[in-house]
């Protein structure tokens, strides 16, 4: 039996995720609502055979009352599952907001205190030193700021995609340049293996630059040690499919159906701490959806990761 399965019959784990006491958890209250309903339709078989001579009649009774009943605990039950997921986002977002700008306004606090005092002693070196810091920690506030109004606009229904026809080869040869000195710093090699005569597609280059960003930076991150990194482009009939394999950490089963939630980070990530805010698969599947295609994966734990996207020609 699949551990996912599992995990979804382990009703406390399940309220432990949304942040809620067993009362109020979802889980939990349809396990009551089923009893109440066995409960309910064995009672009313029972009266009813006492009243109606009939056992047809009385198996229609027992039958409606029980669909009557299902129907009305699975809608409170969705009502309080999304009431509890938006609780638990909620929480997740003060989480990963906090978390994420902490560390870059501890750096610019530090970093600008040290310039600005009277001690500081005019160095060149250790000035672009200071200012590189600077830097730095002001475009990781900015990327996510941007991630934040990303997902905001995709929420509200306003992310807008201007389309034109795009060398889709030629963006990802940017993209791994992007990367370069990244992915040395971090002992991986990326090697491309674009198939030849690759047709221009038609998409909005800045959303999905984002996407290949995000599955290049992600990639790169979470191969830890040191490794390859392969992207394949090739036409498969009327689509464009972009394929990425690194030598990373792998996702849990437990996890997978999380992967393109927002905010979510899988437990392996948060050991090996790598850093991110859980918003980067969320965008992307928003984007490759909102641009026609699909995207999907393939894991094994400590073996490494292969996302796939599709985009229609």
């Amino acid at each position: 039996m699949p551990k996912s399965f599992l995990g979804n019959l382990n009703i406390v784990s399940q309220c432990r995720r949304y942040g809620v006491s067993l009362w109020q958890c979802p889980q939990f209250l349809f396990l009551i609502m089923g009893l109440f309903i066995i409960s309910s339709s064995a009672g009313t078989y029972f009266i009813g055979t006492r009243f109606i001579d009939d056992p047809v009649i009385v198996a229609m009774v027992v039958l409606v009352i029980t669909a009557i009943l299902f129907i009305l605990s699975f809608a409170i039950t969705q009502s309080f599952e999304k009431l509890a997921e938006v609780s638990r986002l909620k929480s997740e977002f003060i989480g990963v907001v906090t978390h994420q700008l902490r560390s870059p306004l501890t750096n610019l606090k530090w970093a600008v205190e040290l310039i600005s005092s009277d001690d500081f002693v005019k160095d060149k070196e250790k000035e672009e030193e200071y200012y590189s810091v600077l830097k730095e920690n002001i475009t990781r506030m900015m990327e996510l700021v941007e991630e934040l109004l990303i997902v905001s606009k995709i929420e509200q229904g306003v992310l807008v995609l201007h389309r034109k026809e795009v060398d889709f080869k030629g963006l990802i040869d940017e993209m791994i340049s992007r990367f370069k000195f990244f992915a040395v710093a971090s002992n991986v090699f990326i090697k491309f293996y674009p198939k030849d005569n690759i047709p221009k597609v038609f998409i909005d280059p800045q959303q999905v630059k984002l996407v290949v960003e995000n599955l290049i930076d992600n990639a790169i991150r979470y191969t830890k040690g040191g490794g390859v990194v392969e992207i394949w482009l090739e036409k498969k009939g009327n689509l464009l499919q972009f394929k990425i394999k690194d030598q990373g950490v792998g996702i849990p089963e437990e996890d997978k159906k999380y992967i393109f939630q927002k905010f979510f980070r899988s437990e392996n990530i948060l050991k090996n701490q790598v850093r991110g805010t859980g918003l980067g698969l969320f965008v992307a599947k928003k984007i490759i959806d909102n641009s026609g295609g699909t995207i999907w994966f393939k894991s094994e734990l400590n073996k490494g990761t292969t996302f796939y996207f599709n985009l229609p020609i």
